[in-house]
């Protein structure tokens, strides 16, 4: 079975050990995150579909950071799927799959990393194609504990864990052999863009991206 985009996948989830999940206000709040999480060191970034800013920033950084891969998160739908590729996202994120979601997502012509909870979840898009996957939300969801217990049973599965993370469990959880990255958005935190201290957003980006996948 030809697996969908894992090559591209694998390549973009191991570029980064974080993938910062951005909600941005405006644009110029965009940019300043960007640019604070570029000079720290991390270039993956996932700009979260929940504000009505998402899609012009999308574009906007697309274009501003050809260095960078900007993507897009919460995709729940076909139409949020094909705003965000004309955007210029060069790769997709979902919280989870439905079946018509799952029709598009397999035409997607850029990495989708859609997302799953269970075993059962993740046995599904396996045999629809998929082997990379995120895992959320995964703190509530079992943690690093629960994710290791599917590395025997579906040993082909790469997850990047997303939700309830912060730098201390990214390590744990970057300690297991079916990680690749993490996604958390501890280092954008709302406090610190509420402040305008982007200097601390980048003091944790370098941190983050000190971090390292077994």
């Amino acid at each position: 079975m030809a697996y969908q985009h894992t090559d591209a996948t694998l390549a973009l989830m191991k570029r980064s050990p974080v993938i910062p999940v951005m909600q941005v206000i405006d644009a110029a709040d965009a940019l300043a995150q960007t640019e604070a999480l570029l000079a720290g060191g991390l270039s993956v970034l996932e700009i979260t579909l929940r504000t009505p800013a998402a899609l012009k920033s999308i574009e906007m950084l697309s274009r501003a950071f050809p260095e960078a891969a900007i993507g897009a998160g919460t995709v729940t739908n076909a139409d949020q799927m094909e705003a965000a590729i004309d955007a210029g996202a060069s790769f997709l994120v979902s919280p989870g799959m439905t079946r018509k979601l799952l029709r598009s997502a397999r035409k997607s012509p850029v990495p989708f990393l859609p997302g799953i909870a269970t075993a059962t979840e993740a046995m599904t898009l396996y045999e629809r194609g998929f082997r990379c996957m995120k895992f959320f939300p995964a703190e509530p969801a079992g943690g690093a504990k629960y994710l290791s217990s599917l590395s025997g049973p579906l040993p082909d599965l790469v997850f990047c864990p997303t939700g309830g993370i912060d730098i201390v469990k990214a390590k744990a959880y970057l300690e297991l052999k079916n990680v690749a990255c993490v996604g958390g958005s501890w280092m954008v935190a709302p406090a610190l863009i509420k402040a305008g201290d982007y200097a601390a957003i980048e003091k944790l980006a370098r941190e983050a991206a000190e971090l390292r996948a077994a």
